[in-house]
């Protein structure tokens, strides 16, 4: 639960807060956190899948920003600006922070552990359920794709060399991939139907995580703390050039 907390705070702390320091800190906090717990560098995919959303923020914004007059140099019929840059630069630090607080996350904590005790917090069987089946959507749809590639290999399709053969190996991996995955889905609401899984009552809870005061308080202080930022960050006024 703090690690969640910690997330949140990131967030909102990264786009609550106007300018440069919001961001900033949470990515420098982000990356000595990934640095200790030993992530770091399992934390690159998680970058570079930011990179679509980072290159449209940087070109729109340095382009097409509005009522900026600052011309960088011109460019047939665009004229990028210092004002969009930098703006584009301030958005693009905003959007990789948080991300990567969320791979943060997601990266140190077990899902399983996660599910306890958002139901252990009064969250219900059914939302732990629609939590859980989120989180592991990617990884199970990776795992099965994987497993229907090499079993097509098996049987002598080639999937590898130019990349037209390689999008032609796609079509016969997509039928497999999207039956597997309603097949599951329709053997997993048979095994939770056989656990009783909609019966009626609160479940009893046997795996209780440690959870210390000074966590408990660490919290209630992040919470209150980045709300504080973001109100402050409100109540000053936008200085213009």
């Amino acid at each position: 639960m703090t690690k969640a907390v910690l997330a949140v705070v990131g967030a909102i702390v990264a786009f609550g807060v106007r300018g440069w320091t919001g961001p900033a800190v949470v990515f420098v906090v982000v990356v000595l956190s990934a640095w200790t717990a030993g992530v770091l560098r399992r934390m690159a995919p998680f970058a570079l899948a930011t990179l679509p959303l980072v290159v449209s923020i940087l070109v729109v914004n340095t382009f097409l920003y509005p009522n900026a007059h600052d011309a960088i140099a011109t460019v047939g019929p665009f004229s990028p600006t210092w004002t969009g840059a930098t703006a584009a630069a301030q958005a693009t630090l905003r959007v990789v922070a948080f991300g990567l607080s969320a791979a943060l996350f997601a990266l140190t904590t077990p899902v399983d552990d996660l599910l306890v005790e958002l139901e252990r917090r009064g969250l219900g069987r059914r939302g732990s359920f629609v939590v859980g089946s989120a989180l592991g959507a990617v990884p199970r749809t990776l795992e099965r794709a994987r497993e229907v590639a090499d079993a097509q290999r098996a049987r002598g399709m080639d999937t590898e060399g130019g990349l037209w053969r390689r999008f032609r190996g796609l079509v016969p991996l997509i039928g497999p991939v999207l039956f597997g995955a309603l097949a599951e889905v329709e053997e997993r609401t048979m095994a939770l139907e056989a656990r009783a899984f909609t019966a009626p009552g609160r479940r009893t809870i046997l795996r209780s995580l440690p959870d210390s005061g000074w966590q408990r308080a660490g919290r209630w202080l992040l919470l209150i703390g980045s709300l504080a930022a973001v109100a402050v960050t409100l109540a000053t006024p936008v200085r213009l050039p």
